[in-house]
């Protein structure tokens, strides 16, 4: 089972007798249903229902544990404290470094990662450093299955929830009630005008590096993140890659020709002109 420490994770611990309602009307995850042995993805947005800090998060006894980047922990406990007001809620910094491990499916030790899960993989997030496989190995992973990271992948407040698949993943609810920016990505969910979205890039050569633009015939549709050789993640508009690919037309990564695939377990399929139409 490979295990890799990322050691440039940090946690925040959130307890006390209102922190179930306290993040629930705060956050886009759903905690009421989170399962006891479960990490999901989620977001604090901002009221314009982009992503002001991402995270994991899961149940901790009774308490919840919210794993995010280093470089985030801090703001976000500031953040957390602005909005906590006279809430019966403890917020904390608590420890740095999670392990994540994987196989083809049996248990593990920790949290399951429900992000992976929905491709059929089970990945398991444990506090502490217990792992020393190389981290390109987990990069690796997340480039096959086309899960997203803030920073990498995407920069802070400049992308929407859908953009990363959170309506897909486990990271967004549209059935609790209100919080943060929720009624503009309630919008695009009902609407269906989400445009941008993950995708994998695979190529016959090795990719140029993160940062990269992509083209569909010769215009700009979007940036690849995370590269691992032949593998990679962009976010691009799906409706210009579909239109370039039922044309045959080429699509590059810098100049490298690449194939583009939205993740199999999204469900999602690249619109077709049709689709644009009677959009």
């Amino acid at each position: 089972m490979p295990a890799v420490f990322l050691r440039d994770r940090a946690l925040i611990r959130v307890s006390g007798a209102e922190a179930q309602s306290f993040l629930q009307n705060l956050i886009t995850t759903d905690i009421v249903s989170l399962g006891t042995d479960e990490a999901r993805p989620g977001a604090l947005l901002t009221p314009q229902g982009k992503i002001l800090f991402d995270f994991m998060i899961w149940q901790d006894g009774d308490s919840y544990v919210m794993e995010t980047d280093g470089s985030q922990r801090d703001a976000l406990l500031k953040r957390l404290a602005m909005y906590k007001l006279r809430a019966a809620v403890d917020l904390k910094a608590d420890g740095e470094g999670v392990t994540v491990s994987w196989d083809d499916g049996s248990a593990g030790p920790g949290w399951e990662d429900s992000r992976f899960a929905k491709a059929g993989i089970a990945v398991f997030r444990n506090v502490g450093g217990h792992g020393d496989s190389d981290p390109a190995a987990y990069d690796a992973l997340r480039a096959v299955h086309g899960v997203a990271v803030s920073g990498l992948d995407y920069a802070l407040q400049d992308a929407f929830p859908h953009d990363v698949l959170m309506d897909i993943n486990g990271g967004l609810s549209f059935r609790k009630g209100c919080y943060v920016g929720q009624e503009v990505v309630s919008r695009m969910q009902h609407r269906g005008t989400a445009r941008r979205r993950v995708v994998t890039v695979t190529s016959a050569e090795p990719l140029p590096a993160s940062g990269s633009e992509i083209t569909a015939a010769g215009k700009p549709i979007g940036t690849i993140g995370t590269v691992v050789g032949h593998e990679g993640i962009a976010i691009v508009r799906i409706d210009r890659a579909g239109e370039a690919i039922a044309a045959g037309k080429p699509l590059l990564a810098g100049t490298v020709p690449v194939t583009l695939a939205l993740p199999a377990w999204s469900g999602l399929v690249f619109p077709s002109a049709a689709d644009e139409a009677t959009a």
